[in-house]
């Protein structure tokens, strides 16, 4: 705390020294940092940081002293009350968080904006995006339960939903998206591809598109395997929209003390290169040094 408050309150901000102690502690530390710098200053860490520090790396740095429910509850609020609305936000986090984490994110949002997450979704979206938003916002997903039985009956169902496309099999589908185990989804897709002989997310994409068919892709995905979604992301993030700064800061803080080693390792094992490098190869200035601390890599990916 003492560092930092030389570094932001001198002179000249030494950024260097934010990152090191800022990228170097866990989140824990940090909100512990921070309560030691207002004891010492009598001053906000976050208002300091917002203050001293501009553009994309201000977001890093002050992204990382948000405790993890916060956070994703301010990427949310942003999301939906910016200057324009960000659907693929919205479908990162409530497509991947646990039921306990939708439930901390929920009661961070009230405190911090004093807003209804659920509400918010109902009035900034619509048709059946909006719909199935609301479904995983409640975070009722049933938890390690899987029935064999079961799982060929909502195969059927499932592509039934890709053949008909109706309202009705939209709701079908979402029903057993949001709401089933990821043990019990993962039975359910080796039925779909039993029963009509096509993986699942081609199958979505033909019938479906928009929002709504983003958002059920990504649920897919992420009951297979959340760090290669992840990776997916990060690597159209950097690559298709021509670094989108946000998605790519969101990811990394996000997933920094999850499974952020593993999402490193399936971006390198599916594009090639390295989430180090390619990160290297796009940012620049004090925003990529931070962001490359947080990433970190091994010594084949300098």
């Amino acid at each position: 705390a003492q560092m930092l408050g030389g570094a932001l309150q001198g002179i000249g901000c030494e950024k260097d020294m934010v990152i090191d102690i800022l990228t170097q502690r866990c989140n824990a530390q940090r909100l512990m940092i921070a309560e030691a710098y207002r004891d010492m200053y009598g001053r906000d860490l976050i208002m300091d940081l917002k203050e001293n520090l501009s553009h994309h790396f201000k977001d890093v740095m002050v992204g990382l002293m948000y405790p993890p429910a916060s956070y994703d509850a301010h990427e949310l609020w942003h999301a939906m009350k910016g200057a324009e609305m960000e659907e693929n936000c919205l479908i990162d986090i409530l497509a991947s968080r646990s039921n306990g984490e939708i439930f901390q994110m929920k009661e961070a949002y009230l405190m911090q904006y004093n807003n209804d997450l659920q509400q918010d979704i109902y009035s900034e979206t619509s048709g059946h995006f909006r719909d199935m938003l609301m479904n995983l916002s409640q975070g009722t997903r049933e938890e390690g339960y899987a029935d064999p039985a079961m799982a060929a009956q909502d195969a059927m169902v499932l592509w039934e939903a890709c053949q008909q496309k109706t309202g009705e099999h939209k709701n079908m589908m979402q029903m057993i998206l949001c709401n089933k185990s990821y043990q019990q989804l993962w039975m359910v897709f080796q039925e779909f591809q039993n029963i009509s002989g096509q993986d699942i997310v081609p199958a979505i994409n033909e019938c479906y598109d928009g929002y709504f068919q983003e958002l059920l892709i990504a649920i897919v995905l992420c009951v297979r395997d959340k760090p290669s979604y992840f990776a997916y992301r990060l690597y159209n993030a950097i690559h298709e929209y021509g670094f989108h700064n946000k998605t790519v800061i969101r990811i990394l803080i996000a997933r920094s003390e999850i499974d952020l080693m593993n999402i490193r390792r399936r971006y390198k094992e599916r594009y090639g290169k390295s989430l180090f490098h390619d990160i290297r190869h796009f940012a620049s200035g004090h925003y990529e040094t931070a962001l490359l601390a947080i990433c970190a890599g091994d010594a084949e990916d300098y």
